[in-house]
C-alpha cells in the first residue's frame, strides 16, 4: 500500500468510489487530488503543490512569454503586411474584409486573444444592448450600464395598464423642481422608490410610478429674473407680467426639467408615457377646481395676517423656504441691498417716556426699526414693578402715539429683561396674537421692498430697514432713551432662495381654514381602530400628532407672477367710494373662470356696473404639490387612472417635509379624492458627509450623483466650486474640504454601487453619514459578481442546458448547502422588503452572494472541473445545475437594488430549452422560496465546516507566514463521535476550503492528540490542530491556551452566579435551568481539554 497508517488518506462520500483495492485506481485519485489538496504521502518530504490557481500563474507567465516572442514578430508582420498592401493597391477596398479576416484568424493561431471579442458593439438607440462575445475580464459600469436603459423604456417596460386585473401597486415621484439639478437627496429617493417599484413589479403587480414635475414658484422666478437681468439688464417689472411669464416658459422648455433625464441614468423605471408638470393643462384645471371647491366650503377664505415675507422677491414664502441659523452674539452678515454688513445678535434697550411725567419705562428689542411700529407696552399682571402702571400710557419719542400698558399673562415673563415688553402687532408672531387679545392697532411701517413707509414717520420714510435700525438708535441716544445693549443669543429667519433676513408682516392673503381637515388627516393615522395611513418608521407618527394638534391656518397665495394665478376676481363697482384692488372683501368672486366670474358678479350686483379684475397673485407651490396625487391620476375627472390606482400604495420621501408636503397631501386627498391619498408613508434619513456635516458648497461636501456615477478628478471637482458663487475666502475653504475628502477625487462607481450603498444605509436614524468609500467598495463587489458569472460561464460551457427542476437530494453536500442557504435568503429578502427594512434586505443578499455563494460555494466545487475525471462526472454536472440556478435567481434576487448589471449577467445566462424566458430580468418572477431546497441538516454541517475552515485558515495564517500557499496536514480532534462522521463526510470541502495537504479525524478519549501542532478550538467539541513545520513556538500556544481558559472562567463565573442566584430554582423554566447546566457541563469539558493541553506543552519545554 502506498499509504502509510500513519499518515492515511480519508476520501469523501463525494468521489463515489466503489473500490480503493486496485494500486493503479488509487494512484490515479491521488494524483488528480494533488492538484486539489496536495500529496497524501506524508512520510515523504512534501513538495510543492500545484493548485489551479498555481496553474494560472503559470499559464500567465507562459502567456506573458508568448507575448514577448509575438511582439519581436511584429515588425515582420507588419513589413510583410505593409508589402502585401503595395502588391494590391489596385484591390484594397475588395480585399480589406478578407485581410481583416486574415489578421484575426493569424492572431487566434498565435493564440492572441481578439480584443474585438470582448467590446460590447454600439447598439442603437432603443434597441435591445448587443454585447461581446466574451465577458470582458473585468467590470467596467459604464460600459455596462450603456444602452439598457434606452430598451427598457422604448419597450414600454414601465408602463401601468389601468384594466389589467393584477393588483396594482402605486408610487407618485415626489416631483423634483424644474430647475433643479439632481442632488443626493434625489438619488435616495430614486433608489429606494426603483426598488420597491421593480420588486413589486416582478412579484406580479400592476406596477405603476407616475414621473411628474413642479413648477417651484420662487425658484423658477428667480432663475429666469436673474437670466434677464444677466443678458439684458432688465428686471422683470421692466418687461411686464405677460412678456415675464412668456420668457419663465421658453425657459422651461428649453432648460427645464434636465433632472428628469438625469433620473434615467440612475435607472429610474418611471412611467414616462404618465409624465406631467404641476402647470399644465390637466393640472392646473385641478388646481383651479380644487381652490373652488374648498373656497365654496367654506375652508379657503381671504384675511390680513402676519406672514414671513421677503423683501428683494418682494412675496410671502412658506415656512420650509425659511433657513433659520443661530446667532449666539453680535455679528456682522451679509444683506442682499446692502454694501456693508448689517449687525445681529444684540438685544437693544431704550426707554419710553410716561405719560404725564411719571417716568419711563424700558424695553429691550433685537429689531430697534420695529419699535416706529410699537402701539402697545405689556408687563405681567402679577409684576408689582408695574403694577401703578396698569392702565396708563407711555408717549412714543417720535411721533407722539399714546402706547397703552397692557398686562398680558401668555406674552410676558417677568423674570426676564426689565419684564416689560414692546408690542408691535404688524411685525412679531407673538406680538400679532397679542394684538387680538388685545384689540391693539396694527401698523405697517414697511413697503414690500423693505424700506419704511410713511406710517414711520418723516425721520426714517425712505430708509432701507437695516439703515434706518442705526438711525433710530442713533435718534434715541440723541433724546437720552439709549440704555445700552448687549449681545443676545437668536435664530435669524433667511430666505433660502434669496438670502434675504425674513421680515415678519401683516399681508391681506388667501388662507385654508386647517382645523377639521388636520383633525381628518390626524386620525387617519392615530385611530388604532380605523388606521388609514402607516408611518415607516413609526417613530414620526409622534411628530405628525405633534404638527397637526397645533396646525395654524394655510397661507397659500404668493406676490408672484410664475405659478397658478389664483382664481378670484375682484369686483370694482362703478359707485365704489374706494377704487383699490381688495378694499371691500365682499367684492371677491371665486370662479373656474372670468366669464363663469362675470356670471356671478352679475348675480350678486344686479343691476350695477362692475369691473372685474382677477387677483394678480398666484398659489403657494405646495397647494398644487398637495393634489399631486390626485391630479396625476386625471382629477377632477374620473379617469380610469383615478378609478384603478387611487389611492396610492405608499409615499416615500424625507422626514423635513412631512408637514409641508405629505400632511398637506393628506388632508386635500381626504377632501377632494374621498380617502387618504397613500395607505404607507416611508421616511427615508437625511444624507450628511462622513463626518455627519450637512452637505454645503462653503464646506466643499456637496456630492454630485453623477459624479459619484462617473467618477471625476480633484481637478474637476474644484472646477465645479469654482463656477459657483462663493466668495474667494469660502472657496478657500471648499477646497481644502475636497482636498481632505476626495485626495484622489472621485472612483468611477455606477449607478448600481451608488443605489447598491443609498439603500443599504437606510438604517441609519434620521440622518445617513455618507462615506464615498463605501460606494467604491460596492463596485469593486459588482466586479466580484462579473467575475462570478464569468467563473460560472467558463464551467457551464457553450452546451449546456439548464435544468427545467432540481432534486437537490440527489446533489453534492455542498449544492444541497447552497441551494437551501439560498432559501433562506430569499425569504429574508422578501420578508424584509415587505417590513420596508432595505438596509436589511441589501444585507441579506449581499451577504449570500459575497459570503455563500462566491466565497464558500465557488471555491468548494472546484475540484470538480480540474480536468475530466469521470468520478466526478456526476458531481460536476450537479455542480453546473446548482451555479446555473443560483446565479439565474440570485440576479433576479439582486435585481431591484442593481438593475444594470443583473440585467446583463442575467442576459448571458444560457436558457432553459423548451421555455419561453421573459425578454428582460425586470419581467421575470422575482424569486419565491421553495420548501424542497430547504435543508436544515446541510445548514447545520456547513456551519461546523466552516467554523472549522475559519479555524484552519487562522492557524495557517500564523505558522506560514508569507508562505501563504504552502499545505500543511491538519488534525480534527472530535470529542463526540457525531462531531467526527460531520468531518469525515465533508473532509473534500474542508482540504479545498482550508488548503490542506490533509486532514486526520481523532476522537477524544480514544485517541491521543498530536504534537508539534499549532491548536485552535473551534467550539467545545472540536479543535484543530496544525502541523508545523519546524519547530512550534510553545510559549506562543501556551499563552493562546492561557487566555482561552481564563475566557471559559469568566463563561462559568457568569453562569454560576446566574444559577446560585435567590430564587433561580422558582422562577427560572425547567427547560432554561436544563439549558444552563447543559452549558456549564460543555465549559468544564473545554476548561478539562485545554489543562491536559497546557500541561502537555508543559512537558514539552
Amino acid at each position: 500500500m502506498l499509504l502509510s497508517s500513519k499518515s492515511r488518506l480519508v476520501l469523501s462520500p463525494l468521489f463515489h468510489y466503489q473500490s480503493f483495492k486496485a494500486n493503479s485506481v488509487l494512484v490515479s485519485l491521488l494524483s488528480a487530488s494533488r492538484l486539489f489538496y496536495g500529496s497524501s504521502i506524508m512520510s515523504q518530504p512534501e513538495k510543492k503543490i500545484e493548485t489551479e490557481e498555481d496553474l494560472e500563474r503559470k499559464k500567465k507567465k507562459e502567456e506573458k512569454a508568448r507575448e514577448k516572442e509575438l511582439k519581436k514578430q511584429k515588425a515582420l508582420e507588419k513589413a510583410e503586411q505593409a508589402k502585401l498592401k503595395a502588391q494590391q493597391k489596385q484591390e484594397q477596398g475588395s480585399n480589406a474584409a478578407s485581410k481583416k479576416s486574415a489578421k484575426k484568424n493569424l492572431k487566434r493561431d498565435d493564440g492572441e486573444e481578439n480584443l474585438e471579442d470582448f467590446i460590447d458593439p454600439e447598439t442603437p438607440a432603443g434597441e435591445k444592448k448587443r454585447m461581446s462575445n466574451q465577458m470582458a475580464k473585468q467590470y467596467n459600469p459604464s460600459a455596462v450600464e450603456k444602452s439598457w436603459y434606452q430598451w427598457w423604456e422604448k419597450s414600454g417596460f414601465y408602463v401601468a395598464d389601468a384594466n389589467s386585473s393584477k393588483p396594482p401597486f402605486v408610487i407618485v415621484l415626489p416631483p423634483p423642481n424644474v430647475t433643479g439639478a439632481l442632488h443626493i437627496g434625489h438619488a435616495l429617493t430614486t433608489a429606494i422608490q426603483d426598488t420597491i417599484i421593480r420588486w413589486k413589479r416582478m412579484s406580479g403587480y400592476n406596477a405603476l410610478w407616475v414621473p411628474g414635475m413642479d413648477h417651484a414658484g420662487i425658484a423658477t422666478q428667480v432663475v429666469v429674473e436673474k437670466k434677464l437681468m444677466r443678458e439684458r439688464n432688465l428686471t422683470r417689472h421692466d418687461v411686464g407680467r405677460e412678456d415675464f411669464v412668456s420668457q419663465v416658459w421658453k425657459w422651461k422648455n428649453e432648460y427645464g426639467g434636465a433632472i428628469l433625464g438625469q433620473l434615467r441614468r440612475l435607472g429610474a423605471s418611471l412611467d414616462w408615457s404618465r409624465e406631467c408638470f404641476t402647470m399644465d393643462e390637466k393640472r392646473s384645471r385641478a388646481v383651479t377646481e380644487a381652490f373652488v371647491r374648498l373656497y365654496k366650503e367654506g375652508l379657503i377664505y381671504r384675511d390680513i395676517r402676519l406672514v414671513n415675507w421677503d423683501c428683494v422677491l418682494r412675496t410671502a414664502i412658506s415656512e420650509i423656504e425659511v433657513d433659520h441659523i443661530e446667532i449666539k452674539e453680535k455679528t456682522q452678515l451679509k444683506v442682499p441691498g446692502y454694501e456693508n454688513p448689517v449687525e445681529f445678535g444684540v438685544l437693544t434697550s431704550f426707554a419710553y417716556p410716561l405719560e404725564g411725567g411719571l417716568g419711563e419705562i424700558v424695553v429691550a428689542t433685537t429689531r430697534v426699526e420695529t419699535m416706529l411700529g410699537d402701539t402697545a407696552i405689556a408687563v405681567h399682571p402679577e409684576d408689582k414693578r408695574y403694577s401703578h402702571l396698569h392702565g396708563k400710557f407711555a408717549i412714543h419719542p417720535f411721533n407722539g402715539r399714546k402706547l397703552p400698558i397692557v398686562c398680558d399673562e401668555i406674552l410676558v415673563d417677568p423674570t426676564f429683561g426689565t419684564g416689560a415688553v414692546k408690542i408691535t402687532p404688524a411685525h412679531d408672531k407673538n406680538d400679532f396674537e397679542t394684538g387680538k387679545r388685545h384689540n391693539l392697532e396694527f401698523i405697517n411701517i414697511f413697503t414690500d421692498d423693505g424700506l419704511i413707509n410713511s406710517n414711520g414717520g418723516p425721520d426714517f420714510e425712505g430708509m432701507p430697514r437695516f439703515k434706518a435700525r442705526v438711525a433710530i438708535t442713533e435718534a434715541l441716544q440723541k433724546k437720552g432713551l439709549y440704555r445700552g445693549a448687549q449681545n443676545n443669543d437668536m435664530a435669524l429667519g433667511i430666505c433660502s432662495r434669496s438670502n434675504d433676513v425674513v421680515e415678519p408682516m401683516i399681508k391681506p392673503q388667501w388662507w385654508v381654514n386647517c382645523k377639521s381637515l388636520g383633525t381628518e388627516a390626524l386620525n387617519a393615522v392615530i385611530d388604532d381602530e380605523n388606521r388609514k395611513i402607516e408611518f415607516i418608521p413609526k417613530q414620526y407618527t409622534a411628530e405628525w400628532r405633534r404638527w397637526l394638534e397645533n396646525i395654524h391656518d394655510w397661507c397659500i397665495s404668493r406676490q408672484l407672477w410664475w405659478g397658478h394665478r389664483i382664481p378670484a376676481w375682484y369686483v370694482t363697482l362703478e359707485d365704489d367710494e374706494l377704487k383699490k384692488l381688495g378694499t371691500y372683501d365682499d367684492h371677491w368672486i371665486v370662479a373656474r373662470d372670468e366669464g363663469e366670474a362675470q356670471t356671478e358678479a352679475s348675480k350678486r350686483f344686479t343691476g350695477k356696473k362692475f369691473e372685474l379684475c382677477q387677483d394678480p397673485d398666484v398659489l403657494d407651490t405646495w397647494f398644487s404639490s398637495g393634489l399631486f396625487p390626485l391630479s396625476v391620476l386625471g382629477w377632477p375627472d374620473e379617469t380610469d387612472d383615478l378609478k384603478a390606482f387611487y389611492p396610492t400604495s405608499v409615499l416615500e420621501t424625507g422626514h423635513d417635509i412631512l408637514f409641508f408636503w405629505v400632511a398637506r397631501m393628506v388632508m386635500l386627498g381626504i377632501k377632494l379624492g374621498g380617502d387618504v391619498p397613500f395607505r404607507k408613508v416611508y421616511l427615508h434619513p437625511m444624507i450628511r458627509d462622513a463626518h455627519g456635516r450637512k452637505m454645503s458648497k462653503s464646506l466643499g461636501n456637496v456630492i454630485d450623483p453623477l459624479e459619484v456615477i462617473n467618477g471625476i478628478t480633484l481637478e474637476g471637482l474644484h472646477k465645479r466650486l469654482g463656477e459657483g458663487n462663493l466668495d474667494p475666502n469660502e472657496l478657500v475653504v471648499a477646497k481644502a474640504g475636497q482636498v481632505k475628502d476626495f485626495p484622489n477625487g472621485i472612483a468611477e462607481c455606477g449607478a448600481d454601487a451608488l443605489r447598491f450603498a443609498l439603500v443599504s444605509y437606510t438604517a441609519q436614524s434620521d440622518k445617513i453619514n455618507l462615506d464615498i468609500q463605501r460606494v467604491v467598495g460596492y463596485r469593486q463587489w459588482c466586479n466580484k459578481l462579473w467575475n462570478a458569472v464569468r467563473f460560472a460561464m467558463s464551467k457551464l460551457g457553450e452546451n449546456y442546458a439548464p435544468p427545467t427542476s432540481l432534486r437537490p437530494e440527489n446533489m453534492p453536500f455542498s449544492c444541497q448547502w447552497i441551494l437551501s442557504v439560498l432559501n433562506k435568503a430569499i425569504s429574508r429578502t422578501v420578508t424584509s422588503l415587505d417590513a420596508y427594512d432595505f438596509s436589511d434586505a441589501t444585507s441579506t443578499a449581499y451577504s449570500w452572494w459575497q459570503y455563500q455563494f462566491c466565497d464558500v460555494f465557488i471555491e468548494a466545487i472546484k475540484p470538480y472541473f480540474i480536468g475530466d475525471d469521470a468520478a466526478f462526472a456526476s458531481e460536476r454536472s450537479s455542480a453546473q445545475h446548482a451555479l446555473w440556478v443560483c446565479l439565474e435567481t440570485g440576479l433576479r434576487l439582486l435585481h431591484p437594488f442593481m438593475p444594470f448589471v443583473t440585467e446583463e449577467l442575467w442576459q448571458r445566462l444560457p436558457a432553459v430549452k423548451g421555455s419561453t424566458r421573459k425578454e428582460s430580468i425586470m419581467l421575470s418572477e422575482y424569486p419565491s422560496s421553495i420548501e424542497c431546497w430547504t435543508n436544515e441538516r446541510a445548514e447545520n454541517e456547513m456551519d461546523l465546516v466552516e467554523s472549522t475552515v475559519k479555524s484552519l485558515r487562522s492557524l495557517r495564517a500564523e505558522v506560514l507566514g508569507k508562505s501563504k500557499n504552502e499545505r500543511l496536514p491538519a488534525f480534527a480532534f472530535c470529542q463526540t463521535d457525531a462531531v467526527a462522521d460531520i468531518i469525515r463526510s465533508h473532509e473534500l470541502e474542508i482540504l479545498t476550503l482550508a488548503s490542506l495537504s490533509s486532514i486526520k479525524v481523532l476522537l477524544g478519549g480514544k485517541d491521543e492528540a498530536p504534537v508539534g501542532c499549532a491548536i485552535q478550538n473551534v467550539n467545545e467539541n472540536l479543535i484543530v490542530y496544525l502541523k508545523v513545520q519546524g519547530t512550534l513556538d510553545a510559549d506562543a500556544e501556551q499563552e493562546k491556551i492561557k487566555n482561552k481558559m481564563a475566557e471559559i472562567q469568566k463563561q462559568q463565573e457568569k453562569l454560576n452566579k446566574v444559577m446560585n442566584a435567590a430564587g433561580y430554582q422558582d422562577k427560572v423554566p425547567s427547560h432554561i435551568q436544563e439549558e444552563n447546566v447543559s452549558k456549564l457541563a460543555k465549559l468544564l469539558q473545554e476548561f478539562e481539554f485545554f489543562q491536559k493541553e497546557s500541561s502537555r506543552l508543559d512537558e514539552m519545554k
